[in-house]
């Protein structure tokens, strides 16, 4: 049974850092592609960002996330984590980790479709 568990949201005052972590079991998790998704209330569901099973290409959403985010992976733990800087209040929404239908993917999928296998999501609370 595949299993994908997200740690490390919280309640933060904008400007902030927190460390989102995913970890997987369940099968070769070193072998996909993961992605983070956020869902804020009222909203629908939206990338962030994903990296690529070897670690090294890593893909984000936009300016909005680009340069204050940072995703990164360790395959021997079986965790990919999100580093986010200098939060603001429209960073607040429920993250969640999922992995890519296909193994050893070499191209990025930013829709929810792709991923097959999602954790429960972690919340995360910025407050100006």
């Amino acid at each position: 049974q595949v299993q994908l568990v997200e740690s490390g949201g919280g309640l933060v005052q904008a400007g902030d850092s927190l460390t989102l972590s995913c970890t997987g079991s369940g099968r070769t998790f070193s072998a996909y592609t993961t992605g983070w998704f956020r869902q804020a209330p009222g909203r629908g569901r939206e990338f962030v960002a994903a990296i690529m099973w070897n670690g090294i290409n890593t893909y984000y959403v936009d300016s909005s996330v680009k340069g204050r985010f940072t995703i990164s992976r360790d395959n021997a733990e079986n965790t990919v984590y999100l580093q986010m800087n200098r939060l603001t209040p429209d960073d607040t929404a429920l993250y969640y980790c999922a992995t890519d239908r296909r193994a050893y993917s070499s191209y990025f999928d930013i829709s929810a479709a792709g991923y097959d296998y999602w954790g429960q999501g972690t919340q995360v609370t910025v407050s100006s």
